[in-house]
């Protein structure tokens, strides 16, 4: 029965049965008017029979012409009205001819007139009528048969709020009860017949949930949901003893009443991004669209991104290359649904492999490469140094040698926070695959070595729910009932959303002149903490009643706090107010060169302790970390000291 309501409300041919029963009701009462009331021998017998055998097909003729029964009922409006009107009218008219051309008819002609005139009116009114009713009983099967759906309160009173309450008025899923405002500014008023409530303070919220029988809370946009996460989203989280919902619609223009498209719960991304990021458009379009692109790691967090926002610029040719086959089979299947006409190509390859990197090369000859392919955790690659080495530095050295070697334009390398003043191995190897793109740039525009390709790295912070990021793992523990493992009480990390650090890319890629290291406004830390209360509040629970945080210690070569990228003494600033170019020592490429061949070396023969060693020679300034090799710093300045007093 509902979907039998939900398709079309009633069958098109039960719409006309009703309309032609309320026509021939109409004309019957208009007959039965003019014999009555129009005064002596206004109408007999055969010219009522006649009018009334005549009018029907003419009506019939009239609401076919003009599909007046092929309007979908429940969304009835005034303006849809139009069509039943015209048709009215014209049978009227074709009615009031015909009444003349007959000579057999009798009537005088006022009473014409007045049958014509009472028919046209009658049946109007009892269409629109009939159709009135039909809503509201709509509506009222509706409204009793979704007793489980969300009561739902559509926060703020803007025109993406109105359009969305339209939207759901006969939704399935959602009963919409109101409008929730901050402040008694609106409270008298009513908006798309729906009540605008007000809370001031938690005890106004509670009493209009409580009026209300609320569920559920729904924003119409993410930017309203953090101008609330310290008010509205808080009094939801805590209140007891059954916690409100939080919901927020998803960033589309339109769907239908059936929610195709459902809103979504609040993420924890929604509560720490920040304002979308203004970037030039037009300059970053002209600097893409039409050219061959290479993403390296294009199936990770950030290069999967780079080529959704390539897609929507329109290379020319996207060319995928990663080592990791499953996800390289994901966003292929994402890319041919979205983007059916982009030519991409998923290449599996390893960017330690120099001659797998110049297949690809020769193959598709890209113009621009982003290399994004890199290994990223820290306690792993801590135990792991040889191959942090192998995969973040050679790797990184055989893809701007590569792009040197085949005329690549530009190379946007993406490196971390974790390359300033290096605490870890990680973090390390990011820093020397920095120093290799850069003095390989200078030493080309010095003329020193031949080539044309363009250097440009970029570096920022913790990005929301990357693979293998805190907060998948929050998430996965939370399911699981908790503990939640936070390794200090006072660790904080910068983070940026996926697409907002993806844009920062493409636009410092864009106003790069080669050579630069670009380093990103991260806004203000986040403690780690907070962000695990948070997120178990977000999924209805009482951090340290219903889900235990637990403090676990470091972790080898961790940080507890995070450099900041960006100030004023480690930075020059730029025209982009979030992207500025970052202060760093500059190396010789031959000496570079030299030294990068003994450290691989060294990494493949698996010797851990002199590998590490020769990444500190190369970056003095990185100091272990709670880790195992913060001996040989020790070591190493000692071995200084003694090379001073010699």
């Amino acid at each position: 029965m509902k979907r039998i309501l939900r398709s079309r409300y009633l069958s098109y041919w039960v719409v006309l049965f009703i309309d032609l029963f309320v026509a021939a009701l109409s004309l019957a009462i208009s007959i039965m008017a003019v014999r009555y009331f129009g005064g002596s021998g206004a109408i007999d017998s055969t010219d009522a029979l006649y009018m009334f055998l005549v009018g029907m097909p003419i009506t019939l003729l009239c609401f076919y012409l003009f599909r007046t029964y092929r309007h979908i009922i429940r969304h009835s409006s005034l303006k849809g009205l139009w069509s039943i009107g015209i048709a009215l009218l014209l049978k009227a008219a074709i009615f009031y001819v015909l009444m003349h051309l007959v000579p057999t008819i009798t009537m005088v002609e006022r009473a014409i007139i007045m049958g014509v005139g009472l028919d046209l009116m009658i049946c109007l009114v009892g269409m629109v009528g009939v159709r009135v009713v039909m809503v509201v009983v709509y509506d009222w099967i509706v409204a009793h048969s979704n007793d489980r759906r969300k009561r739902v309160l559509v926060y703020g009173t803007k025109d993406k709020s109105v359009a969305l309450t339209t939207r759901l008025f006969q939704s399935s899923h959602y009963h919409i009860v109101g409008f929730l405002t901050h402040g008694k500014k609106m409270s008298h008023y009513k908006i798309s017949e729906q009540k605008v409530y007000y809370f001031r303070n938690e005890d106004d919220f509670e009493k209009v949930v409580e009026m209300c029988n609320v569920n559920a809370i729904l924003f119409a946009t993410e930017d309203e949901v953090r101008e609330e996460k310290e008010r509205l989203l808080k009094y939801c989280s805590e209140r007891k003893p059954q916690l409100i919902e939080v919901l927020v619609a998803p960033q589309v223009d339109v769907f239908d009443a059936d929610e195709k498209v459902k809103m979504r719960n609040i993420r924890i991304e929604d509560l720490l991004g920040r304002d979308e990021i203004e970037i030039n458009k037009e300059e970053i379009y002209n600097n893409f669209h039409n050219r061959v692109v290479m993403v390296t790691g294009g199936a990770g967090s950030i290069g999967s991104e780079i080529c959704r926002q390539m897609a929507e610029l329109g290379v020319k040719k996207l060319v995928i290359f990663d080592m990791a086959e499953t996800p390289l089979h994901e966003i292929r299947l994402e890319l041919e649904k979205s983007h059916p006409e982009l030519d991409f190509v998923p290449f599996i390859g390893d960017v330690r492999s120099a001659k797998r990197l110049q297949v690809a090369f020769d193959r598709y000859k890209p113009e621009i490469v982003f290399h994004a392919a890199a290994y990223k955790h820290v306690p792993l690659m801590e135990e792991n140094p040889c191959e942090a080495v192998l995969s973040n530095v050679l790797g990184s050295k055989n893809v701007a040698d590569m792009c040197v070697r085949n005329g690549v334009d530009k190379l946007v390398m993406i490196s971390t926070d974790k390359a300033v003043n290096p605490t870890n191995v990680m973090g390390c190897s990011k820093r020397l695959a920095e120093i290799y793109c850069q003095s390989l740039g200078m030493a080309i525009a010095q003329n020193r070595k031949q080539g044309r390709t363009k250097f440009v790295t970029t570096r920022f912070g913790n990005v929301l729910g990357s693979n293998g990021s805190v907060i998948p793992h929050f998430s996965k523990q939370i399911e699981q009932g908790g503990p939640v493992t936070v390794t200090h009480p006072k660790i904080n990390r910068f983070f940026m959303t996926i697409p907002e650090a993806c844009r920062l890319v493409m636009e410092a890629a864009t106003m790069s002149d080669g050579n630069e290291i670009f380093v990103f406004e991260m806004g203000e830390p986040v403690m780690i903490v907070d962000l695990a209360e948070k997120m178990i509040k977000l999924a209805g629970y009482v951090p340290g009643k219903d889900i235990e945080i637990k403090f676990t210690g470091l972790r080898p070569g961790e940080k507890l706090y995070e450099e900041v990228l960006s100030n004023e003494e480690n930075t020059i600033p730029t025209d982009h107010h979030k992207i500025k170019i970052a202060k760093v020592r500059e190396y010789d490429f031959d000496v570079v060169a030299a030294k990068y061949e003994e450290l691989i070396d060294t990494a493949k023969g698996g010797d851990v302790m002199t590998s590490v060693r020769k990444m500190k020679e190369i970056v003095p300034e990185f100091k272990s970390n709670n880790s195992q090799f913060e001996e040989m710093d020790k070591q190493l300045e000692a071995e200084a000291e003694e090379q001073l007093i010699a």
